[in-house]
């Protein structure tokens, strides 16, 4: 078995203060550099001389997920898949028209993209807690979800396209108790629509397999 550390932090695919004005680089310091660095080190200590430190980090999620003895193992996974995931979602000077293979999608899924923005906008503020909002394809449509605390929509057979962090810690220093304007400064300035085409055609090309 793995003994050494089986699961490290990526880096970030920008520098720390790229997204600013809209996320300072203050909160990416302690986002990623305490939060996210911190679910990485506790996951490696959890799983440290056990089957899982020779899991890819995917299965470790699926195979702890609802097994209340495993919880620490899972929280600390998911925590670290979504991280990794949320930080691909955004990019500086993003948001803008989405390709037009997710257009036709949100079109047909929302009935435009003011209406999907504020059903996902809707989604990340009602959260109730800790947690995420998400756009996922499920079925061969498009669906905004939010989950709680740890939860991903990778155990729940749908594959996420993007992410809103909504835990506190993603947005208090730049906008205190103002979640709705952090939710839509992201919605309007750093979504990343490339990398969300990208998870949709893995996607297809997993089906066609």
């Amino acid at each position: 078995m793995n003994t050494s550390s089986p699961f490290q932090l990526p880096a970030l695919p920008w520098q720390e203060n790229a997204l600013e004005p809209i996320i300072s680089a203050r909160t990416i310091g302690l986002h990623y550099g305490k939060h996210h660095a911190t679910y990485v080190k506790k996951l490696n200590e959890l799983v440290a001389g056990t089957r899982f430190a020779d899991m890819p980090l995917e299965q470790v999620i699926a195979a702890t997920v609802g097994n209340a003895e495993m919880a620490k193992i899972f929280n600390n996974a998911a925590q670290t898949w979504n991280h990794t995931f949320f930080w691909n979602c955004l990019r500086p000077n993003g948001a803008g028209e989405p390709p037009r293979k997710i257009a036709r999608l949100i079109d047909e899924s929302f009935g435009g993209a003011p209406q999907f923005k504020e059903k996902l906008a809707q989604a990340a503020v009602d959260q109730f807690g800790s947690g995420w909002a998400w756009l996922v394809a499920r079925g061969g449509k498009l669906e905004v979800i939010a989950t709680s605390n740890a939860q991903t929509p990778i155990t729940m057979g749908a594959t996420p396209l993007l992410a809103i962090d909504v835990w506190e810690h993603a947005y208090y220093l730049d906008y205190e108790n103002r979640r709705p304007e952090f939710v839509k400064a992201v919605i309007d300035g750093l979504l990343n629509w490339d990398f969300a085409l990208e998870q949709l055609e893995k996607a297809d090309v997993r089906k066609a397999a």
